[in-house]
């Protein structure tokens, strides 16, 4: 899927219609100090195994697109919901 990377949607902080700048979300690093990462690290520790079974079957075909908006006129961002895509490509300058 080809996105332009300057679009014009409505900005929720100006109640306006705005040209907006497309970034796609990238993943960050998990915290060692959430409960489920509290978990596994102590489920790992020692003579045990893998808690977790590996996941049957293939892969799914389209991976959701988590898109960031951000308002040229007051600089701030808002994310819509994702969108499933196969691959997904910026488009302009």
């Amino acid at each position: 899927m080809k996105l332009p990377s300057v679009v014009k949607i409505y900005c929720p902080y100006c109640k306006t219609h705005t040209e907006h700048e497309v970034e796609k979300v990238k993943k960050r690093k998990a915290s060692e100090l959430k409960q489920g990462q509290r978990r596994f690290r102590r489920v790992m520790a020692g003579y045990r195994g893998f808690p977790r079974a590996k996941p049957e079957g293939r892969e799914k075909p389209t991976r959701r697109i988590a898109l960031r908006f951000r308002c040229k006129k007051c600089k701030k961002a808002h994310q819509r919901p994702g969108r499933r895509a196969k691959r997904f490509e910026l488009v302009g300058g």
